[in-house]
């Protein structure tokens, strides 16, 4: 059996930045253990796999070591693939996944906007060592669906963490998230998830739509301009609507091929 893939660099303009996902479309499901192992053998952040369903499609992602409720760089990779390289032509593409119904659209100039559910930021209990494990000073900390939220005093703060990777793997939560104001940015942030099996991740499009009620609440802005502060670095609009957040950004092509199973 062989199975195409692609691999997408998201939320970036320009190849070897950004975060890479695998896509993977399908004609129907293979087995959870299959896409797992695919999804080790690619040994991205996450590899997302898409088979028809009804008249739209059906999304699952897949980290190294599980699958995962919500991923926004590997859907805007997908929704990359689907117009640029399958030729998809109807607008928004329409993804069922276990976070309910998400769209992606293709705006004039070429950028993908993801319509994601908003994730509320609520004051939360500090978990054991989680300071310890971000060697940094305590403060407010939050929590969201899926993520602790960490603000930090400002963008250096931020950019200057080195965590203890091993420390933070058992913080109960699918990763934490830090942020700052930030300089040329509306907010700058870091996410790590070595609960999921990835240290630190390039860029984190379902964190932005926990740190876009997050900084909606402290500034009462509904549009920001953010960055995720990694090596590879990447950026994005993010636009709070009701309980939706839309999160505008780019993606390039870096490979395509075909794998055998």
């Amino acid at each position: 059996m062989t199975i195409p893939v692609y691999q997408v660099d998201a939320f970036t303009s320009k190849p070897f930045a950004g975060n890479p996902a695998a896509v993977c479309p399908l004609d129907e499901w293979i087995s959870d253990e299959l896409m797992q192992k695919i999804a080790m053998e690619n040994n991205l952040a996450e590899t997302a796999f898409v088979v028809p369903y009804e008249d739209a499609f059906q999304i699952r992602w897949f980290t190294p070591t599980v699958e995962v409720d919500l991923c926004g760089h590997a859907t805007l990779a997908t929704a990359h693939v689907f117009f640029n390289h399958l030729s998809y032509n109807a607008n928004p593409l329409r993804l069922y996944s276990k976070s309910g119904w998400l769209t992606v659209s293709k705006e004039i100039d070429g950028k993908l906007t993801l319509d994601f559910p908003a994730d509320p930021a609520k004051p939360s209990d500090i978990p054991d060592g989680l300071f310890e494990a971000l060697n940094v000073f305590p403060s407010l900390v939050f929590k969201g669906k899926f993520d602790y939220l960490v603000e930090l005093k400002n963008e250096e703060e931020v950019r200057n963490l080195k965590p203890d990777f091993k420390a933070l793997s058992v913080i109960p939560s699918r990763g934490i998230i830090v942020t700052a104001l930030g300089t040329k940015h509306d907010f700058v942030s870091r996410g790590f998830f070595p609960q999921s099996g990835i240290d630190e991740d390039p860029v984190t499009g379902s964190a932005h739509c926990l740190l876009t009620t997050y900084w909606n609440q402290k500034t009462g802005k509904d549009y920001f301009f953010a960055q995720q502060a990694s090596a590879r670095s990447g950026e994005m609009v993010c636009r709070l609507r009701g309980d939706r957040v839309l999160m505008t950004g780019e993606a390039v092509t870096v490979l395509k091929g075909e794998i055998y199973c």
